[in-house]
């Protein structure tokens, strides 16, 4: 890949794919402050959408409400046809270990484990037995260009290569969604680019979904498609469909 994912992806002609995800009237407050109020968004399966606005505007808010990690106080979240937050805990953990995949900031990869076993936890925490798991680890490693960190652990790799490796975590269980929260922050342009191409490569193969927090113009191009977050509210509609 040579430039942006919107220059290459496009918009392909014809409807739309099927909507994957789906929130609707989304509200948030954190004591006195509302952070969402009645947001409303649509992603729609194999897409990539980067959520833009302001440090403050609810971006980051309504990525976690989306991604089942921060009960929103009301509206929906509706994802293969099941209201995700009227689910009970233990299946929204399943639904985050096994159809979600996350990649934050700063990677959060456990420090204790290789970045080999890293990426293989969620295979493991799926059942999959340590050999097989590992197996598509490597594999994932080295669609990401990190083969060479595989038995390092996290505190011993560069910031890129750690970002790379969250990816291929990310990815690893085949996810239909990809929350990525703004995943290039902690990197120089030239990494945040050369991770950016590789995640939205990788999540082309697998048909992934990609929700993409920025603020970051550069980082937006990357989408196929932007909505901007201003005041709790998504000021920037998708064409409806």
């Amino acid at each position: 890949m040579n430039g942006p994912a919107s220059a290459e992806r496009g918009t392909p002609a014809g409807p739309r794919p099927e909507v994957v995800l789906r929130g609707t009237g989304l509200t948030k407050a954190f004591g006195e402050t509302a952070v969402l109020d009645g947001a409303s968004v649509k992603i729609h399966a194999g897409e990539v959408v980067a959520v833009m606005g302001p440090s403050g505007s609810g971006k980051s808010t309504l990525l976690h409400c989306l991604a089942g990690i921060v009960a929103p106080d009301s509206g929906t979240v509706e994802y293969a046809g099941a209201d995700v937050w009227g689910l009970p805990d233990d299946r929204r953990s399943a639904l985050r270990r096994r159809d979600f995949g996350f990649v934050f900031q700063f990677g959060q990869l456990v420090p204790e484990l290789t970045c080999l076993e890293n990426v293989s936890l969620p295979l493991r925490l799926a059942g999959l037995g340590r050999r097989k798991s590992e197996a598509v680890a490597r594999e994932w490693l080295d669609r990401l260009e990190v083969t060479d960190v595989a038995a390092q652990r996290p505190a011993a790799v560069s910031g890129g290569q750690g970002q790379r490796v969250a990816v291929a975590r990310a990815l690893v269980t085949s996810p239909r969604v990809v929350f990525a929260d703004e995943p290039t922050g902690a990197l120089d342009s030239l990494s945040g680019e050369r991770v950016l191409e590789l995640l939205v490569s990788a999540a082309e193969v697998t048909g992934a979904a990609v929700v993409l927090v920025t603020h970051e113009p550069r980082v937006a191009a990357y989408s196929d498609r932007e909505v901007v977050v201003r005041d709790g509210r998504i000021r920037a509609l998708e064409p409806s469909r």
